[in-house]
Order: structure tokens, then C-alpha cells, then sequence
């Protein structure tokens, strides 16, 4: 283990050591999952993750908006950037293709709705699971960053209100991301972060 400013490295990553000092717990009643609506790109993609995108919309279909559906219809179950990443489609350079709404406005993931009722296995692509941790895989390293985005100020008032460090609130995607013995690892860290 290295430990950088303000970063380490744990395996093949190295990690913000934001990830460990910042709170975060997601206030979907306060920002309505504003991140899957505002910004102006789709989630990155892993390139696994486009062959299941494919593979689940026929049933993931049934429960997204007509809009929703005219955009994946017209741009495929995922696009390709200028820079050759992977992403979500949008509908009209805003909206997630694969967002949908609840009774009270909020913004769902028709993918982790489909999972949620047992239809699918897959629950969402990593990089929303993950967030507000952004992962950059390099040729020889993964970087692992804490991404602060305004909006999810609430997020953040409520991690510090309970105490829940960004890691510990995205403990079951790190471990789908990185592993369990990956996650034991970063635990271990944590406590010595804390004690310095």
C-alpha cells in the first residue's frame, strides 16, 4: 500500500482519500435523482454492459416512457462519443434514455426497476452504482475519485447528518466493481485514515 497526497493505492486503483473523508447518503425526497436528468452525457459504460444492454431492453421496454423508447429506437441501446466512450443514450441532450418517473416526480432507473421486480439480474451499469465515485480505468491503473456535483449537496448534509462516509454508502457496488477482498482491503485502510 503507497499512499500519495491525498491518495493511495490499494491493488491496481488509486484512490481519493475523499471517498473515505466525505459523507454521502443519497436524498432522493430532496433532489428528485436529478443526476440522471441533468448534465450533458449518458452513464459510462463499461463495454460488457453494452452486450447486456442489448440483451435485457426487450424487457426492460416495458417499463420506459414512449420518449425514452423513440430515443434507444433511434440510437441504439447505447452510443458511442466523439472519444469512442461508452454511454447511455439521452432523449434530447438531457434525460437518460432509460429514466423514468414516479408518482411524486422522481427520477427512477427503469433497468433497476425491471431488477427490482425480478425480471432481470442485472441491477444498473456500474458507473451509476458507484456514483458519486467516478472510476477511470488507465492501461495499468484504475483511478477512483469522489465526484462533487452541486446537486448533491443534500446527499452530502445527509451523509454528515448520519455519518456515512461515501464508501460505506456505496459498499455493495464497490464490491461489484472491485470485490469483496478489494473492499475488505480499503476497509482496513479507512480505519488507519482515521486514526492519523
Amino acid at each position: 500500500m503507497n499512499y500519495l497526497r491525498d491518495m493511495f493505492q490499494l491493488g491496481k486503483t488509486i484512490i481519493s482519500e475523499d471517498i473515505i473523508e466525505k459523507d454521502f447518503v443519497c436524498n432522493l425526497n430532496a433532489c428528485k435523482g436529478t443526476c440522471c436528468i441533468d448534465g450533458d452525457a449518458g452513464a459510462p459504460l463499461e463495454e460488457s454492459e453494452t452486450k447486456i444492454l442489448e440483451e435485457i431492453y426487450p424487457i426492460v421496454k416495458g417499463y420506459l416512457r414512449q420518449e425514452g423508447i423513440d430515443a434507444i429506437e433511434a440510437q441504439g441501446t447505447y452510443i458511442t462519443t466523439e472519444n469512442g466512450e461508452l454511454e447511455t443514450p439521452l432523449i434530447d441532450d438531457a434525460d437518460c434514455a432509460y429514466v423514468i418517473f414516479d408518482d411524486k416526480g422522481t427520477a427512477l432507473c427503469a433497468i433497476e426497476e425491471a431488477y427490482n421486480q425480478g425480471e432481470v439480474d442485472w441491477k444498473k451499469p456500474v458507473s451509476c452504482h458507484l456514483y458519486p465515485i467516478r472510476v477511470q480505468d488507465y492501461t495499468e491503473f484504475s483511478a477512483v475519485n469522489y465526484h462533487h456535483w452541486d446537486i448533491c449537496d443534500d446527499a452530502c448534509t445527509l451523509g454528515k447528518e448520519l455519518q456515512v462516509p461515501v464508501y460505506k454508502f456505496i459498499k455493495e457496488a464497490l464490491i461489484r466493481k472491485f470485490g469483496e477482498d478489494w473492499y475488505i482491503e480499503l476497509e482496513k485502510i479507512a480505519d488507519t485514515i482515521a486514526k492519523k
